[in-house]
């Protein structure tokens, strides 16, 4: 119960990259084969009446219920962004029962609709809550400065400094500027960048290029990361999903 295998995924919505083909079944065999206890998405189609006409084998489910199914008990969605035919945002499932959920729109303007999902875990035992946040933050460095801000607000507000915190999800932070924001006024550690001393090349999900995710944590011990990219990774979305193993530190 003190170890914990998790995952943070941009699924396009479930569709293949430059939206080619639909891909939210593969992509939920190949999420199922993972096997993490904790899964962190975003661009999670909660509707769309237009995709649902379209697509014959469309989910009648939202699609983070659709992934859940059959593997993880527990789950928590929170849209950002809606319109007329529908809403998308980030999701997380869980192994472990979530004891709380929250969403926070941080939107920096009226084009891009972005939020923090923020679930508190019970992880066995523990008397601990786990704070796990799922994020997907603005294309422009301004917008994710002042989102990130946001974050730790929050944090230092409702997540005390001796509880455990995993934040993952598309930071779209090719500049590399998280670690900044983050690391000291949170006391959080990148996955990668503590094991490879860089973070992750996630995007696209054919051949990556770009470190766009990230996996923050505190309170763990890193054991091991790996990037799934190339086939089949490379049909099903145009980001790699991440995966990590953690094993909780006593206090």
């Amino acid at each position: 119960m003190n170890t914990l295998r998790i995952c943070t995924y941009n699924i396009h919505k479930g569709f293949s990259q430059f939206n080619r083909q639909l891909s939210i079944h593969g992509l939920r065999e190949r999420l199922h084969q993972l096997g993490a206890d904790l899964v962190f998405l975003q661009e999670v189609q909660g509707e769309h009446q237009h995709h649902a006409r379209r697509h014959l084998d469309w989910p009648h489910a939202p699609q983070h219920e659709f992934l859940a199914d059959g593997m993880w008990a527990q789950s928590a969605y929170g849209g950002n962004a809606v319109y007329e035919h529908g809403h998308h945002g980030n999701a997380i499932l869980s192994r472990h029962p979530i004891l709380s959920q929250a969403n926070q729109d941080v939107s920096d303007h009226r084009f891009e609709h972005r939020g923090l999902l923020h679930c508190t875990i019970r992880l066995g035992q523990q008397a601990r809550p786990v704070h796990c946040i799922c994020v997907h933050l603005g294309l422009t460095g301004g917008s994710r400065r002042r989102q990130m801000a946001a974050l730790v607000e929050r944090l230092e507000r409702l997540a005390p400094a001796d509880e455990p915190l995993i934040i993952a999800g598309d930071f779209n932070d090719w500049r590399h500027q998280a670690d900044d924001c983050l690391t000291a006024p949170l006391g959080v550690q990148e996955v990668f960048t503590t094991l490879h001393g860089r973070p992750a090349r996630s995007f696209p999900s054919r051949l990556p290029m770009l470190a766009l995710d990230r996996i923050y944590v505190r309170g763990f011990e890193v054991l091991h990361g790996r990037v799934h990219h190339g086939a089949p990774w490379h049909q099903l979305s145009d980001h790699a999903p991440l995966t990590a193993q953690l094993r909780l530190r006593t206090p």
